[in-house]
């Protein structure tokens, strides 16, 4: 397992395609950006897959319930792109989230996870915010899980999920020490919910969190119209760690990547010998409660 990792982290904006193939050459694009800098780990935002809904006729552009249906067509060669391109750079990739279809009919929103070996697996958004829930109506997963990789175990908690801590917690218990945010926030409040709650996240399990943000507008979709972020990397507010936890920060809504240089070395270090040990010490609480 490699302790040292580069990561690039996408501040993403929805593109407009025309075909399949356009669409591949711009991700293939990003992703060859993002390796020539030394990732070996990447990620895109929440909902970064909807700007696939572009490929599809202007009546299903504007329809969020035909959209979902849509992209269905297209979700085989979404995950096949993906783990092709895990597999040629000797690299993970969480490409963000896509809508995908259950056998009930319902849909989850869902973050693979590629490595150079292939698909990984998936885990599904928990908690879904009032637009997903009441106007897109789709459905929230029932499960956590974490991924045993050749970079350590890694978790994710898409956007909103990263507000609750208690899912972060379990994750860390599971094994995690990097936990991946993939997000989408229209408004500056929603941001910066999701940045205080992986800050939060880093702080309480002692662990990495990084973020992707969408950014920029995307006036033909309904579903992504506006996008308002910065990726963000943040780690323990303790020893051989910035003052303020916060490692490596984009620009609010500039398109590109940003990277940083994580240790898991150093995760295991401060937990044993912090200034604090929020990690060890979790467990105390509730004899409170």
């Amino acid at each position: 397992m490699s302790t040292r990792l580069r990561v690039a982290s996408a501040q993403y904006p929805i593109g407009y395609f025309r075909s399949w193939d356009e669409y591949r050459l711009h991700v293939e694009s990003w992703t060859d950006d993002a390796v020539r800098a030394g990732a070996t780990l990447l990620l895109w935002p929440e909902y970064a897959a909807m700007e696939l809904a572009s490929l599809f006729d202007e009546r299903t552009q504007q329809d969020l319930q035909a959209q979902l249906s849509a992209l269905q067509t297209v979700l085989p060669d979404f995950r096949s792109l993906f783990s092709a391109l895990a597999a040629r750079h000797g690299i993970h990739l969480q490409p963000g989230t896509i809508p995908v279809l259950q056998p009930d009919g319902a849909f989850r929103n869902r973050a693979f996870l590629f490595g150079p070996e292939g698909e990984l697996g998936f885990q599904d958004k928990l908690q879904m915010t009032r637009f997903e829930s009441e106007q897109w109506f789709i459905q929230a997963g029932d499960d956590v899980r974490v991924f045993d990789t050749a970079l350590g175990k890694v978790a994710i908690s898409t956007c909103y999920d990263s507000e609750f801590p208690l899912i972060a917690r379990k994750q860390v218990e599971l094994g995690a020490t990097l936990i991946l945010v993939p997000s989408c926030t229209d408004t500056l409040a929603g941001y910066h919910r999701v940045r205080i709650g992986c800050q939060a996240r880093a702080l309480e399990n002692q662990c990495y969190v990084v973020q992707a943000a969408t950014v920029g507008e995307a006036a033909w979709s309904p579903a992504v119209d506006e996008n308002t972020g910065a990726a963000a990397f943040y780690g323990p507010v303790d020893r051989g760690f910035p003052a303020d936890g916060v490692l490596a920060m984009g620009e609010l809504n500039q398109p590109g990547w940003v990277y940083a240089d994580l240790d898991l070395t150093a995760i295991e270090t401060v937990r044993a010998s912090g200034q604090v040990l929020n990690h060890r010490d979790w467990e105390k609480q509730k004899r409170l409660v």
